[in-house]
């Protein structure tokens, strides 16, 4: 049986730096460390980077004064103005090359065949391929529309052997790209699915019966090393794809980097059978005093995609036998959430509900979600909600654990809806949906699309406001969607869902249907005062034409 154990590792040994050439990255742009510690790793040349302007003389306490130092300054972004300056008046050997970016310009100085190309909107990509980057000898390179065309341009000057693209970059990338005959990963957005497929790859070139655990959040310089592959874990809790791929898989050893994910590898440990390792401090460069001083990491946050929901209230319908849940999601970044809730009624019985598929919630968007359950006595009702949530229905890493008492109600909801109509407004850019209130009463009614293909992933889209329908009344949703005569044509069917009720706050009744695709047709109010404005113009030109003619006569 493999033993099994969590060890806190204090790394208070410094560093020997060898007396040959070392990089320091001076820059506050995340791209810019990455790139240079990505240049350093593929050159065997010692990088550090900086954290802040005072770290500047701090991180010389472990080079050695008959070093060569290599300075990669931001134009825009430096920690330190002039470094170069506090380099020679040290006594070092130094020279500050300035780029205003680093990221092809280190690309140019390099002689490889091999290539990753990534998006610089996803930051937790660039960590998750770094190590098979170096193993490969592969550069990585950011891509977006912005600037393809500058890497086209030096891509089609090298001799490209294998490209790879990874996770989710522009249309118009892929399709710049498609002539170097790329491989491409990318499980519909899914950060971890990517990331185990990576892991994969860095298997295949190097078998490591260790690995970095992480969230992919930071850089640290092991983690840009190559000695391990990378493996994602979640802020909370170990998505099921990952747990699965670790226990199958040949690695024992798992090296925690940091502290803020102790819970979820101690979970690792218990759950998984991976041995763990903490790494989470350095031996002081400026010791004082007889006691040998530790310091933190050098690590260098990356921005992050926030999520954040809350439970916001839990209520047993007695008239209708339903748990209702109540989801807010605090912030404006769609998530996919799971939900089991176990209730303890007055009279000690328990019953468990919960939810078989993700769910998507909408940027700042409330959602009431209704369970069916066993009709429970008066009294004090507890509940345990236990939720998991994400970016994706495959990512989610957080977990809400809340024990709440519940309030009970009596309420029927006799609204009742039909979806009659989906057209797709190119010019709007939105989808309208048509809505008809069936019944006797107003009606609240919020709608979404579901795992409609954008740009080749798969994603849910939510309108924008509730709207209320009075009774036997029709109206129109709108879904903002920016959609290209490709993503129309890879969606020949849409999928809506309505969630409506008579009270705003709890829209506990749902209905869902397909669609055929269908283009709204032309706006003839748009055009007729479109026609307008250009007949008024050209009479506007024309009387100013006659007037000067007349004046010049």
């Amino acid at each position: 049986m493999r033993k099994t154990a969590i060890i806190i590792i204090l790394l208070l040994l410094v560093p020997t730096i060898l007396a040959e050439d070392q990089i320091i990255i001076n820059s506050d742009d995340w791209r810019d460390v990455y790139s240079g510690m990505l240049y350093g790793s593929l050159s065997s040349i010692p990088t550090s980077f900086l954290v802040s302007d005072k770290h500047s003389s701090l991180i010389l306490g472990t080079i050695p004064g008959d070093t060569s130092i290599r300075a990669i300054s931001s134009r825009t972004s430096p920690f330190m103005v002039g470094y170069e300056s506090l380099l020679t008046n040290r006594g070092y050997e130094a020279v500050e090359d300035i780029y205003e970016n680093a990221n092809l310009a280190l690309a140019e100085e390099l002689e490889l065949t091999n290539f990753i190309v990534v998006d610089d909107s996803y930051g937790y990509n660039a960590i998750s391929v770094a190590p098979y980057a170096v193993i490969s000898n592969s550069y990585v390179l950011f891509v977006d529309r912005t600037n393809i065309r500058d890497v086209d341009s030096y891509l089609t000057d090298q001799n490209v052997e294998n490209l790879l693209i990874y996770g989710h970059v522009d249309r118009v990338v892929r399709d710049t790209l498609e002539k170097y005959n790329p491989e491409t990963i990318n499980k519909e957005g899914d950060r971890f699915a990517n990331n185990i497929e990576i892991v994969k790859k860095y298997q295949q070139v190097k078998t490591a019966k260790q690995a970095i655990l992480t969230n992919g959040e930071f850089i640290e310089k092991e983690i840009m090393s190559g000695v391990e592959p990378v493996i994602f874990i979640g802020a909370n809790n170990v998505p099921d794809q990952v747990r699965e791929y670790v226990q199958s898989s040949d690695i024992d050893i798992g090296i925690l980097i940091g502290n803020e994910l102790v819970g979820t590898a101690t979970y690792i440990r218990r759950n998984v059978g991976l041995s763990v390792f903490v790494k989470f401090a350095q031996g002081a460069r400026a010791p004082e005093g007889a006691i040998s001083q530790v310091e933190a990491l050098d690590m260098f946050y990356l921005p992050v995609y926030t999520t954040n929901i809350a439970l916001d209230s839990m209520r047993y319908n007695s008239a209708t036998k339903q748990l209702e849940v109540n989801i807010k999601n605090t912030e404006d970044l769609a998530v996919y959430f799971k939900g089991t809730y176990t209730l303890k009624a007055a009279d000690g019985t328990e019953q468990t509900v919960g939810d078989i598929d993700a769910i998507f919630l909408d940027g700042n968007e409330l959602k009431t979600v209704v369970y069916d359950i066993e009709p429970m006595v008066e009294g004090t009702i507890i509940a345990d909600a236990y939720i998991i949530y994400g970016e994706s229905k495959g990512s989610m890493e957080k977990v809400l654990d809340i024990t709440m008492e519940i309030l009970t109600v009596n309420v029927l909801d006799n609204c009742n809806i039909d979806l009659n109509s989906l057209e797709y407004d190119k010019r709007q850019r939105n989808f309208l949906i048509g809505i008809e209130n069936l019944g006797t009463v107003d009606c609240y009614v919020d709608t979404e699309i579901l795992d409609l293909v954008v740009d080749g992933i798969p994603s849910s889209y939510g309108a924008d406001e509730i709207i209320q329908i009075d009774a036997g009344k029709t109206k129109k949703q709108k879904i903002k969607v920016r959609l290209t005569d490709e993503d129309i044509e890879e969606n020949e069917i849409v999928t809506v869902r309505a969630y409506f009720g008579e009270r705003e706050e709890s829209l506990v009744r749902i209905k869902q249907k397909d669609f055929e695709m269908k283009l709204a047709g032309l706006d003839y109010v748009f055009y007729s005062l479109l026609l307008i404005i250009v007949i008024l113009l050209f009479l506007i030109i024309w009387k100013r034409r006659k007037k000067k003619k007349d004046e010049d006569d």
